[in-house]
C-alpha cells in the first residue's frame, strides 16, 4: 500500500514540476518580492539625489534680496533691471531658472521661468522659502519680534514621539505598527492565493481523472484512499518545494544586493535623542532604540515584535493545514460531480470563509487584538489567514498554540468527511448528488 501511494504521489510531483508555469511562477515570484522591498528604498534614494539648479533671482519688492538660502540641491543669484533683457542673458549664462517676484500685491506672487525642464521640487522650495522670508518680515516690521528668537522658540515648542512595545518580558523596543500592519496583510492575501491555487488543483485533477475515466483503470489497482492522499500529498509537495525555491531565491538576491550595494538598505543618519518616561526621567537601560542594523536581514527582524523564524515557521504550518483542509474537502467535491461547472454549487460554500477571512484583513490588521480578529483565527476555515495577519504585530503564545490545534483537529476531520464522500463519489456518474445523498454516503461508508 504504502509503495503504490508512494508511486501515486511521484506521478503527482513530477508531472507538475516539470510544467513550463511552474518554472515561470517560481523563477518570477522572488524577484517581485524582492522588488517590492528594494524598489521603495531605491525610488527614495533617487528623488533625494536632484540635479543641482542655478535660480537667478529678480526682486521687484526689494524684500527677498540676499534671503534665499542656498542647499545642495539650488543655488540663488540676484539681480534687477528689464525682466525680459535679464531673461535671455540668464539663459545664455546657463541659469537653469530665472525667478521673478512680483511687486504691488497684496500676497507675494512670483513667476518661474524655464527653457528645459523643471528642476523636480524647485516651485515647492522657492514657496517654502518665500513664506518664511516674508513671514519673517512681517515679524520685524508689524510686530516687532526678532525671528532669530522665534524660531527658538518654536524649536523649544516643537514634539517629538516615538512608539515603543513592551513586550511579555518587560523588554522596550521601538517599533512601527504600520510596518507590521502591512506585511501582515501581505503574508494573509498572499497565503490566500497559494492555498486556493494549489487546492483548486486538486479539484481539477479528480475532475480530470473522472470525466477521463482514468480512475476506474487506477481504481482496479489502488484504493481510492490511496489516489485520495497521493494526489493531495503530491501537490502539497509542489507547494512546498516552491516555497523552498522562492525563500531561496529570495535570500540569495537580497543578500547579492547587500554585498553589491551595502550603503542601500543603510539607514540615513538622524541625531539620536533620548528617551524619556512619562515621570521626566530617562527610559530603563532594556529599551532598545538604538537599533543600528548592519543588513538588511538585521533591518527586517527588527521590525517585527515575534522572531521572523518564526513568522515563517507559522506561514509553512497554515500553508500546509490551510491547504490540506481546502483540498480535501475539493477534492471531496470534485468526487461528485461530473464537471467543473457543477462544481461550484459544492465549493461555494467551502470557499465563502476563506473570502470572508480576505473581506476582513483590513480590520484585522488594524485591530488585530480585537475580537472579530480573536474568533477568525480561531475558526479553522479562516484561522490561516486571520491569524497569519495577526501575527507580525504579536500575538499571545496561548493563542497562537489553540490556533494551531484547532485547524489541525479539523482537518482530522476533514479528512475523515473526504474518504468517506470520495470512496463513493469518484465511481459515481450522471446525476448530481444531493446533499442529502452525501450525508448518507457518510452513514453508510
Amino acid at each position: 500500500m504504502k509503495n503504490k501511494t508512494f508511486l501515486i504521489i511521484s506521478r503527482e510531483y513530477l508531472t507538475r514540476i516539470k510544467k513550463k508555469s511552474f518554472i515561470i511562477i517560481t523563477v518570477l515570484v522572488p524577484i517581485l518580492l524582492v522588488a517590492m522591498i528594494v524598489l521603495p528604498v531605491l525610488l527614495v534614494s533617487l528623488s533625494e539625489q536632484q540635479q543641482f539648479s542655478r535660480i537667478l533671482v529678480v526682486d521687484e519688492s526689494e524684500i527677498f534680496i540676499n534671503n534665499f538660502k542656498d542647499n545642495a540641491n539650488y543655488s540663488f543669484s540676484y539681480r534687477s533691471g528689464n525682466i525680459e533683457q535679464i531673461k535671455n542673458e540668464a539663459f545664455d549664462q546657463n541659469y537653469d531658472v530665472v525667478l521673478q517676484i512680483l511687486s504691488n500685491s497684496q500676497a507675494m506672487k512670483s513667476n518661474i521661468y524655464y527653457k528645459k525642464n523643471l528642476p523636480s521640487g524647485l516651485q515647492s522650495e522657492v514657496e517654502n522659502q518665500m513664506d518664511d522670508i516674508f513671514f519673517n518680515q512681517l515679524l520685524k516690521d508689524s510686530l516687532k519680534i526678532d525671528p532669530v528668537k522665534f524660531e527658538d522658540m518654536q524649536r523649544l515648542a516643537k514634539s517629538e514621539s516615538v512608539t515603543i512595545q513592551i513586550d511579555e518580558n518587560g523588554v522596550e523596543k521601538e517599533r512601527d505598527s504600520t510596518i507590521n500592519q502591512l506585511f501582515g496583510m501581505f503574508c494573509g492575501l498572499f497565503l490566500y492565493f497559494i492555498i486556493v491555487i494549489f487546492a483548486s488543483q486538486v479539484l481539477r485533477g479528480v475532475l480530470e481523472e473522472k470525466t477521463n475515466r482514468i480512475v476506474e483503470v487506477l481504481i482496479s489497482s489502488v484504493r481510492p484512499m490511496q489516489l485520495l492522499v497521493g494526489k493531495i500529498v503530491g501537490i502539497a509537495l509542489v507547494g512546498l518545494t516552491q516555497m523552498a525555491i522562492w525563500a531561496v531565491l529570495s535570500m540569495t538576491i537580497l543578500v547579492g544586493l547587500q554585498f553589491a550595494a551595502p550603503n542601500l538598505f543603510t539607514p540615513g543618519t538622524v541625531e539620536e535623542m533620548p528617551a524619556y518616561s512619562s515621570t521626566g526621567g530617562m527610559l530603563s537601560e532594556s529599551a532598545d532604540l538604538s537599533v543600528s542594523p548592519d543588513n538588511i536581514f538585521e533591518m527586517i527582524q527588527n521590525y517585527f515584535p515575534v522572531s521572523f523564524g518564526v513568522i515563517i515557521f507559522c506561514f509553512v504550518f497554515f500553508f500546509v493545514v490551510g491547504y490540506l483542509i481546502y483540498s480535501t474537502l475539493y477534492a471531496a467535491t470534485g468526487s461528485v460531480v461530473d464537471n467543473e461547472s457543477d462544481s461550484q454549487q459544492y465549493t461555494m460554500p467551502i470557499t465563502i470563509p476563506l473570502l470572508l477571512a480576505i473581506v476582513f484583513v483590513p480590520t484585522i490588521s488594524t485591530n488585530p487584538d480585537g475580537a472579530l480578529a480573536f474568533w477568525l483565527s480561531m475558526i479553522p476555515l479562516t484561522s490561516p489567514i486571520a491569524m497569519m495577519v495577526r501575527l507580525p504585530s504579536g500575538v499571545h503564545a496561548w493563542e497562537l498554540a489553540l490556533s494551531m490545534g484547532l485547524a489541525v483537529a479539523f482537518l482530522v476531520f476533514c479528512i475523515w468527511f473526504a474518504a468517506k464522500v470520495y470512496r463513493v463519489g469518484i465511481m459515481t456518474y450522471g446525476k448530481k448528488p444531493s446533499w442529502r445523498t452525501i450525508f448518507r454516503w457518510l452513514r453508510e461508508t
